[in-house]
């Protein structure tokens, strides 16, 4: 087993929450996790026909029959679980009685929120992060995890990602799709998959995508939340505190796995991906994805945003989850520094007050400098320290 970065925050919530809830995207390592990190709890998993039949059919006797320190997976398919497991577990009112996990957000949380609202204690489990996956294989590079991805069984197995990654989106991404809003038609969804990926870091245009796929923009709203609650794509929000100012209210579409957007835009190599066009959309994506996983990872909600105003300046990252100490940063998948990368973040810094200790350029090339009033880090160390 990798270690996970997220195993002392699931510890820790089990300490102040009678459940613990983690979801993320289906062979992220969420079960591996709960498993290795709660090895003293029993184990269930409603993915087993036979035992999901049982919850479902009994969900009082699951529940009462069984240890009240369990790990429940795929919880969200036996709904009924969750007023038992309220009332079980506020009968005693101790802290890490159950964990619960589930690869679809949407459904799990529903119940959450339902039945075990202020009693559970939340956690997203994406896939492998950089450092995570390089203290596996210590000579793994930025640029070869961005195209391989994160997902941990590329790195137990030596599977191509091609391969890996067409079976997942067979077995996965489009069976949930056809499961949960029954969409039998999947060419007009696999389609938008790959709009997706080709319009990623840009700003989401839902009734653009509407009209290149041929149907209603509702439809590609429904889809979209699918992705979203699947783990495959997210949305980074536009910063728009400053009220004076003319700011875009558009998001923008990212993915959370480099490894399935190279895979959508048949990129297969690194020589392929150093040279396509979009390498720098790849590159930012990359750098903003593992933002969000290491706060994630440790148990905080990311408070992530871009900038853009109406003269088109703009800044890629504005982080606000410290809200003490806000952060800039431009990425730049160039090996080169230019003295332009800094000047948006000068302008918007001072915009919205970040000092300049905390404007950074993160790049490609090698080396970690201050220049033109930012901090210039490469990408490995960005990472290793963010």
């Amino acid at each position: 087993m990798i270690p996970r970065s997220m195993a002392s925050s699931a510890l820790q919530l089990s300490s102040w929450f009678p459940v613990v809830s983690v979801t993320g995207p289906r062979q992220s390592g969420k079960t591996t996790l709960v498993k290795e990190v709660f090895s003293d709890y029993s184990y269930a998993n409603l993915e087993n026909p036979q035992t999901r039949q049982q919850a479902l059919n009994d969900p009082v006797g699951f529940i009462r029959n069984r240890p009240n320190r369990l790990v429940i997976d795929e919880a969200q398919l036996a709904p009924e679980l969750f007023s038992m497991i309220q009332v079980v577990s506020d009968e005693s009112n101790e802290p890490g009685q159950y964990v619960l996990s589930g690869s679809q957000n949407f459904l799990l949380l529903k119940q959450i929120t339902q039945s075990l609202a202020g009693r559970v204690g939340l956690l997203k489990l994406l896939p492998l992060s950089y450092p995570e996956a390089a203290s596996e294989k210590g000579d793994l590079t930025p640029d070869s995890f961005m195209l391989r991805g994160g997902y941990p069984r590329l790195y137990d197995v030596d599977i191509p990602p091609e391969t890996y990654f067409s079976a997942y989106i067979k077995t996965y991404v489009e069976r949930d799709v056809q499961d949960y809003l029954g969409v039998r038609d999947l060419s007009s969804y696999r389609a938008l998959l790959e709009l997706c990926a080709q319009c990623a870091g840009s700003l989401l245009n839902v009734s653009r995508l509407a009209s290149d796929l041929g149907v209603s923009r509702a439809t590609v709203d429904t889809w979209l939340s699918m992705l979203e609650s699947s783990y495959i794509v997210f949305r980074l929000r536009p910063y728009h505190a400053n009220l004076r100012k003319r700011l875009i209210k558009t998001p923008k579409l990212y993915f959370c796995d480099t490894g399935l957007l190279c895979h959508l835009l048949r990129i297969q190599t690194i020589e392929q991906l150093l040279t396509s066009p979009y390498l720098g959309m790849v590159f930012e994506n990359f750098v903003i994805a593992e933002r969000m996983k290491a706060y994630l990872n440790a148990g905080r909600e990311p408070d992530l945003y871009f900038y853009r105003d109406d003269n088109k300046v703009e800044v890629d990252l504005v982080d606000l989850t410290d809200s003490s100490c806000g952060l800039l940063a431009e990425i730049k998948s160039s090996q080169t520094y230019r003295s332009g990368f800094s000047k948006n973040l000068r302008l918007v810094g001072d915009e919205i007050g970040i000092p300049a200790e905390r404007r950074f350029v993160v790049e490609r090339a090698e080396g970690n400098f201050e220049v033109d009033g930012a901090q210039v880090r490469d990408v490995t160390t960005w990472l290793q320290t963010s």
